[in-house]
């Protein structure tokens, strides 16, 4: 059977009105992203519900330990998605092939090295975290079999970075909902059915990652189009490596960075007891639907930066910062508000603890009120990236984000009458407005040295 055509999927960001394309690609990355979100939630809920605390407490508190061993990789399939989209802006499309074929052969390598790390480094993550002993058992079986489907993990990254470089985000939206039924129906069977705990929900979780892969890789081969996958040409290509890398690394560590940040976060955190650590899981959880909902538009602004930046066209870029801004304050401030209005009954659908519930509301009260600053901050980071900076915003993000909340917690977190958990969810904010402000000076910077070089094509009209 021949390749299906996949043009109908793929959107011109070169040309014509950006508002209407910023959207028509960031709301279906929103409902993927919110998508993938169900799986953790659902697993929590479920423990939650049909397990007790210590299992809600022991799958909602490694989100900060998968993150750590995770972004690195993820970072690539950053860079992946940056030079795919800026080669079919220029039409570059054997530069294109290669691209697509060594990030999917790296991704499925970086799975296989995540999943070995993560299953024999679990445990001893977990104590230099300070995971509370009634927990630590717990979280370290569901731990390291989630670990075990890295792969299948890695290869759905890269092959749906790889499918929004050219403007493709439906199709990863029907393949995690897919994979989301699957998950849900079998987080239900292996707790309430099989009794298998946190065990349960980490397998339900695994098997739903491995048929999003197997779809997103299905799709690729069938397709006709720029991101044409064949197995047999899968090799790694050094120089589209080493291209891959300059962006992604420096993105990968930015992402280990925060991670980092808020692991020291989660220690401090953990030290409060098992009702602190359950009533902030819960929060963080509801906290990352309203994150990957901003989090679209700076994926947006990635890929119609670089796409632009391919083909030439530097007057759109300032326009799409603009505009891709607009978009995540609205997003922001609408579910950032309405995530802490409604935050005791939304809290309740993962725990029935009185306590559980008010120790979530500490958290939301303060970051989801104040999340649209988080966005910001993203997008400026995505506008960078796109433009071919990607040590920069690390090196910012180093100082004015993670460095500012590593100083934080060993300063004004150990002053007696601070040592509060409200005192450890203030540095999220703080951090948010200087790191802003400190992307927004570089962007300045990077445009200003791009209209010096190309000031025919910067000033040229949309």
């Amino acid at each position: 059977m021949a390749p299906k055509q996949g043009k109908q999927y793929e959107i011109d960001m070169c040309s014509g009105a950006i508002l209407p394309k910023l959207l028509q690609f960031a709301l279906p990355l929103m409902c993927s992203s919110i998508l993938q979100l169900l799986f953790n939630a659902a697993d929590i809920i479920v423990v939650g519900r049909w397990a007790g605390d210590n299992s809600l407490a022991a799958v909602g508190s490694n989100t900060s330990v998968i993150n750590l061993l995770v972004n690195l990789f993820i970072g690539l399939s950053v860079g992946a998605n940056i030079l795919a989209a800026r080669c079919y802006g220029a039409d570059d499309k054997e530069g294109l092939r290669q691209t697509v074929h060594t990030a999917m052969l790296l991704s499925f390598i970086s799975g296989l090295f995540l999943a070995v790390v993560g299953a024999c480094g679990t445990r001893t993550i977990l104590i230099w975290m300070q995971s509370p002993p009634e927990v630590r058992g717990l979280a370290t079986v569901y731990l390291r079999i989630y670990f075990l489907g890295m792969p299948a993990t890695m290869v759905y990254n890269f092959g749906a970075a790889l499918l929004r470089a050219v403007g493709d985000t439906r199709r990863p939206l029907y393949y995690l909902f897919s994979a989301g039924v699957i998950n849900v129906i079998l987080n239900l069977f292996f707790v309430i059915v099989c009794r298998l705990d946190v065990a349960g929900v980490a397998i339900a979780t695994v098997i739903s990652q491995c048929v999003s892969a197997v779809l997103v890789v299905r799709c690729m081969m069938r397709e006709s189009g720029a991101v044409h996958l064949e197995l047999r040409q899968l090799r790694i290509w050094k120089g589209r490596l080493v291209q891959i890398l300059q962006v992604g690394l420096p993105a990968g560590f930015q992402g280990v960075l925060f991670a980092l940040s808020n692991v020291v976060i989660q220690s401090s955190i953990n030290s409060f007891g098992e009702i602190v650590v359950a009533g902030n899981a819960a929060a963080a959880n509801i906290e990352s639907f309203v994150y990957v909902s901003m989090n679209a538009f700076h994926q947006a602004n990635v890929s119609f930066t670089s796409q632009n930046l391919g083909a030439g066209r530097y007057d759109r870029i300032r326009p799409i910062l603009l505009r891709a801004q607009g978009c995540v304050i609205v997003v922001g401030l609408f579910l950032g508000g309405a995530a802490t209005l409604f935050g005791p009954q939304l809290l309740g659908i993962y725990s029935d603890s009185d306590a559980v519930i008010a120790a979530g509301m500490d958290r939301l009260s303060i970051i989801c009120a104040t999340y649209a600053l988080c966005g910001m901050m993203d997008v400026m980071v995505g506008s960078l990236r796109g433009l071919g900076y990607s040590v920069m915003p690390m090196l910012v993000s180093l100082i004015g984000a993670c460095g500012l909340r590593l100083i934080w917690i060993t300063a004004i977190f150990r002053i007696p009458e601070y040592h509060t958990v409200q005192t450890v969810y203030w540095s999220y904010p703080v951090s948010w407005i200087i790191t802003f402000l400190a992307h927004l000076i570089c962007f300045f910077w990077a445009m200003g040295r791009l209209k010096h070089r190309f000031p025919e094509k910067t000033l040229r009209a949309n």
